[in-house]
C-alpha cells in the first residue's frame, strides 16, 4: 500500500496570504505602537510620499499628536492617528515650489519703517489674566508638560543656529482678525478668510518685509494648510516644510505665524508701545512629552527664551507667557522652530501688522 500526500494549493495560498498580512502588522503597525523608530531615510520617505504621514492636527487650537500610550487601545490610536491622514491626501497636493503661494522682497526695503527704540510700553488690560509656572530671568513660561526646568534646560547664552535665514509659513492660514472699516473681508469660517490679504498670512508678509529689510534670507509660504479641511492641517504643513528645506537647506528659524483661536471679538490681548496699540505675542514651543521623538525642544526653548528676554528689554509686554507643551507642532524639522501667535481675534488686522516691526526689530537685535 502506498501513501499518497494530497497537496493543497488553494489551503497553502490562503496560510501564506494571513502570513504576509501578520508580517505586515509586526513590521509596520507594531513599532508604530511601541514608539520604535524607523531610521530616517525610510520616514523622510513616507512624509515626502504621502502629505500628512507623519502629523496632523484635528482640534480647534493646537494639533494633537496621539501616542499609542496615550489611546485607551490599539485600534482607538490607529483609528485616530489613520483616518484623518487618509481623508487629507487629496487635499494636501497644493505645490509649495507654486510661487504664487510665496511672498518676496518689496520693491524698496529702504521704504520699510523699523520700529524705533525707548518708546514708553504699556500692557492694556485684557480681562483674560497672563498664568505662568516658572520664571527665569523675567521670562514667564507656562510649563504644561511633566518636565522640571532646570537653568541647564533654560540657559540660553549662546544661539547655536544659522541666523541669516529664515522661514515663515502657517499652518493655519486661513486666520483672521476682527474686520475693520479699511480690512473688510469676506467669511469662510468664523473669524476665517481664504483672501490671503485679510488673513494671518498678511502679518506674515509684514513680517517678511520688515526681516528682508533688515538684510536675512527670508521665504515665506502661503500655503492653505487648513481649507478646505481643518483636519490634518499640521500634517499638510509638514510636508511643506520638508519641501521648502530641500531648497533651503540649513535653516533653522522656522516660525509658524498664528493668531489666537480661543476667543471671540471681546478678547484682544494687546500693548501699547508709544503712541501705537499693537497685537502681543506668544511663543507655543512643543516638547516630545507627547511620546513622538523631538531631538530639538529644548534647542527651540532655549531661542524663545533668549528672544523674549530681548523684547523685555526693548518692549516690555511685547510678549505673553511663552506655553511650553507635549505636542511637537512640527517644531522637531528646525533648531531654532516655534510658533508665534500674533494677537486673537478681538485684535485688528492693523494691530497684528504694526506688532511685526517690533518682533523683528527684537529678532535683529537678538540674530545680528
Amino acid at each position: 500500500m502506498f501513501n499518497i500526500a494530497v497537496i493543497n494549493i488553494k489551503g497553502i495560498i490562503k496560510y501564506l496570504f494571513i502570513i504576509v498580512l501578520i508580517s505586515i502588522f509586526i513590521f509596520f503597525i507594531f513599532p508604530l505602537a511601541s514608539n520604535i523608530n524607523f531610521p530616517d531615510f525610510s520616514s523622510n520617505i513616507l512624509n515626502l510620499t504621502i502629505p500628512g504621514i507623519a502629523e496632523l492636527n484635528s482640534t480647534d487650537l493646537y494639533s494633537v499628536e496621539t501616542s499609542y500610550v496615550e489611546s485607551k487601545s490599539p485600534v482607538q490610536f490607529l483609528l485616530n492617528y489613520q483616518l484623518p491622514i487618509i481623508s487629507s491626501i487629496e487635499l494636501a497636493t497644493v505645490n509649495s515650489d507654486d510661487e504664487s503661494n510665496l511672498s518676496f522682497p518689496p520693491d524698496n526695503t529702504d521704504s520699510v519703517k523699523h520700529a524705533d527704540t525707548n518708546l514708553e510700553t504699556q500692557v492694556i488690560e485684557s480681562g483674560v489674566p497672563n498664568t505662568y509656572t516658572n520664571d527665569y530671568n523675567g521670562v514667564e513660561i507656562k510649563n504644561s508638560t511633566n518636565y522640571t526646568l532646570t537653568d541647564d534646560i533654560l540657559s540660553c547664552d549662546t544661539l547655536d543656529i544659522n541666523k541669516s535665514d529664515i522661514m515663515i509659513f502657517h499652518t493655519h492660514t486661513c486666520e483672521s482678525y476682527t474686520p475693520t472699516d479699511a480690512y473688510t473681508y469676506e467669511e469662510s469660517g468664523t473669524f476665517r478668510t481664504i483672501d490671503l490679504n485679510f488673513s494671518v498670512a498678511r502679518v506674515g508678509d509684514s513680517l517678511s518685509d520688515q526681516l528682508l529689510s533688515y538684510g536675512y534670507n527670508v521665504i515665506h509660504d502661503k500655503t492653505y494648510h487648513d481649507y478646505p479641511a481643518y483636519s490634518g492641517s499640521y500634517g499638510r504643513s509638514m510636508a511643506t516644510v520638508e519641501s521648502l528645506l530641500i531648497s533651503h537647506p540649513g535653516t533653522d528659524i522656522i516660525i509658524d505665524l498664528h493668531r489666537d483661536a480661543i476667543a471671540d471679538t471681546s478678547y484682544a490681548p494687546s500693548v501699547k508701545i508709544g503712541d501705537e496699540i499693537v497685537s502681543q505675542l506668544m511663543f507655543v514651543i512643543g516638547s516630545d512629552g507627547g511620546g513622538l521623538e523631538h531631538p530639538n525642544w529644548q534647542q527651540n526653548l532655549k531661542f524663545a527664551i533668549k528672544v523674549q528676554a530681548k523684547a523685555n528689554e526693548l518692549y516690555p509686554g511685547l510678549f505673553r507667557p511663552i506655553l511650553l507643551r507635549n505636542s511637537r507642532y512640527n517644531q522637531q524639522l528646525g533648531r531654532a522652530a516655534c510658533i508665534i501667535e500674533v494677537g486673537a481675534t478681538g485684535n485688528t488686522l492693523e494691530q497684528s501688522m504694526a506688532s511685526m516691526k517690533y518682533l523683528s526689530k527684537v529678532l535683529d537685535e537678538v540674530l545680528k
